[in-house]
């Protein structure tokens, strides 16, 4: 029996592939396979080298848009070192467009087309055996000089596959890096941007398998499991069946992912959600992409926004579940203008994570193949991300970059929602231009080219605003002082701003703060402080209110839990 390992490179070490471990649960008992994970950022030779050490004689690759390249510069390696080596890619990125791969990968012997599990155990039998391909469906190679490509038979049954989560060597990771699991394979939808498109129909694993999967998975410290469901809600009454199994049977601390639809969710299971989830057990991702009415027609796309925002706004007013949108730049005839309005109209929901990506062109979409119609320009190699076309320029994807720098630091990661949220509302006229103005003062400053600790962004943003003189920056500078406090969860030694109160001021407050410990609120005077607790674990400081007020803010730092509390109280209490 051949020695066979499945590999790939992740973009992050927390992430896993379903892929290889489907296939090797397919492939076993017959086939002896070890699975051999990395990510993109691991050297090539330290990748090579480790693969050699596993002596194995046949070694599959899935292959992805962020990881192809990557992947290629270890296959020229391992050829090198091993030429008898059997190297066998498959996966979305070499799926489509396989006389290309098959042009460009000399070092490769055989490329699996689409759905892999019974393609690759049926190519693992016959290396193994007569190494008769033509018994072999769904695979590409060079024979005599010429290509052989051999389409896919039937779909596999998805409800007898087995469970590609029983091995041994997985279990002590699960609860350090993100589980995927899916409940059905195909999109009903045809975005022309998307690889979902291309598969017609939507197939389902058996429930009750993906019930104990789920189970099993928690059992064994599970603690993000992700839905690669292209639609997790294309049938009501299977979504809701998974929704009430999930809230039924979670363990404390488990979460959930699901790439939804959110036009088509209806307002009862929302309001199920809303009443019966626990918080934060589940976390949604939904695919807007654009809100102009002619680009999603161009797309094919269908999508009413109208019902869209209510199941976002029903959702948020829910307070249970976070929601992560996205959008994408570059689509057909969304010039800059056009991308402006999207984005403002996306941001108004306010969603817990807005993820601004841009246009790729993958191989096999209708919008790759009708590039010409719009006249785009985009990356030869992965991840074929555009360049322009007719309405975009290189100089607004230039701009919508910066927007993308600053929101990921100063929206997603929620350092201070207070003060960006005083911004888009009361200093510029629309979010999208705070974070573009914000993004091109960063990037002429030169600061995406080096780090920055936490300060550092507190800085940075105060820096900007100080220069435009129309902004009530002492105003703003106490939402930021409110908003670094809050998210602290030690006292900080060296605080972002220069301490306006000398030693002795503060030492006078801490005084009247201590005789009558109700100044700041009930709550304070709960803590029940003597004075060496009130120096230690607490900061005081002056901002200025969004009504103009000047106040004192006083924050105190639990030292056991490690949380933080910020009280507010007007200066005339204790003067």
């Amino acid at each position: 029996m051949k020695k066979v390992v499945l590999s790939t490179l992740n973009a992050k070490y927390i992430h896993t592939n379903l892929a290889i471990r489907c296939l090797k649960a397919y492939a076993e008992p017959e086939h002896d396979i070890e699975l051999a994970e990395y990510t993109i950022k691991d050297p090539t030779l330290n990748i090579a080298t480790d693969l050699f050490s596993k002596k194995p004689d046949i070694i599959g690759f899935s292959c992805y848009i962020w990881n192809i390249e990557e992947t290629i510069k270890v296959i020229k390696i391992l050829r090198k070192i091993m030429p008898g080596i059997t190297i066998v890619l498959g996966g979305p990125e070499v799926t489509y467009d396989v006389p290309y791969w098959l042009e460009r990968l000399e070092d490769v012997d055989f490329i699996v087309i689409g759905e892999g599990e019974e393609s690759f155990k049926q190519l693992l039998d016959q290396l193994d055996g007569d190494k008769d391909w033509s018994k072999v469906h769904g695979v590409a190679y060079i024979e005599d000089g010429k290509p052989v490509i051999k389409p896919q038979q039937n779909k596999i049954d998805l409800r007898d596959v087995p469970s590609p989560f029983r091995f041994q060597e997985d279990l002590s990771q699960l609860g350090k890096r993100v589980t995927y699991i899916e409940t059905s394979r195909g999109c009903p939808f045809r975005c022309q941007f998307c690889l979902s498109s291309i598969e017609v129909g939507v197939r389902y694993f058996d429930r009750e398998k993906v019930k104990e999967d789920i189970r099993f998975l928690m059992k064994h410290g599970a603690k993000t499991i992700k839905f690669v469901d292209r639609t997790f809600n294309i049938s009501r009454s299977y979504a809701m069946e998974m929704f009430q199994f999930l809230i039924d049977e979670h363990v404390p601390g488990t979460v959930f992912q699901f790439e939804i639809t959110a036009d088509i969710m209806r307002p009862e299971v929302i309001e199920f959600l809303n009443e019966h989830a626990p918080r934060g057990l589940f976390r949604f991702e939904i695919g807007i992409q654009s809100t102009n009415d002619e680009t999603n027609d161009l797309v094919m796309r269908k999508q009413n926004y109208k019902k869209l925002t209510r199941t976002v706004t029903m959702v948020k007013d829910g307070g249970k579940i976070d929601q992560h949108l996205d959008l994408i730049a570059g689509l057909p005839e969304e010039d800059y203008q056009s991308f402006r309005k999207t984005f403002n109209d996306v941001f108004e929901l306010r969603p817990e994570e807005l993820q601004l990506g841009f246009l790729k062109m993958l191989r096999g979409t209708g919008l790759r193949i009708r590039a010409n119609d719009h006249q785009y320009t985009y990356m030869d190699h992965s991840p074929y991300e555009i360049l322009g076309n007719n309405v975009l320029s290189f100089d607004d994807i230039v701009r919508i970059k910066q927007v993308e720098d600053v929101l990921e630091k100063y929206w997603n990661d929620h350092r201070m929602d207070r003060t960006i949220e005083y911004l888009v509302t009361e200093c510029f006229e629309t979010p999208f231009d705070f974070f573009q103005a914000f993004g091109s003062y960063w990037e002429n400053r030169g600061w995406s080219r080096i780090g920055h600790q936490l300060e550092d962004l507190f800085r940075r943003l105060f820096e900007f605003l100080s220069t435009e003189t129309s902004f009530p920056i002492s105003v703003i500078e106490g939402l930021m002082k409110l908003d670094y406090l809050e998210n602290q969860r030690y006292k900080p030694r060296k605080p972002w701003w220069t301490h306006e109160l000398t030693k002795e001021e503060r030492s006078s407050i801490y005084q009247s703060l201590l005789a009558s410990p109700h100044i700041p609120g009930e709550a304070f005077s709960d803590l029940n402080l003597n004075e060496k607790e009130l120096y230690k674990h607490t900061l005081l400081e002056t901002i200025r209110s969004t009504d103009g007020q000047e106040q004192y803010v006083l924050a105190y730092f639990e030292p056991a839990s490690g949380e933080s509390t910020v009280f507010e109280f007007a200066r005339h209490l204790v003067q």
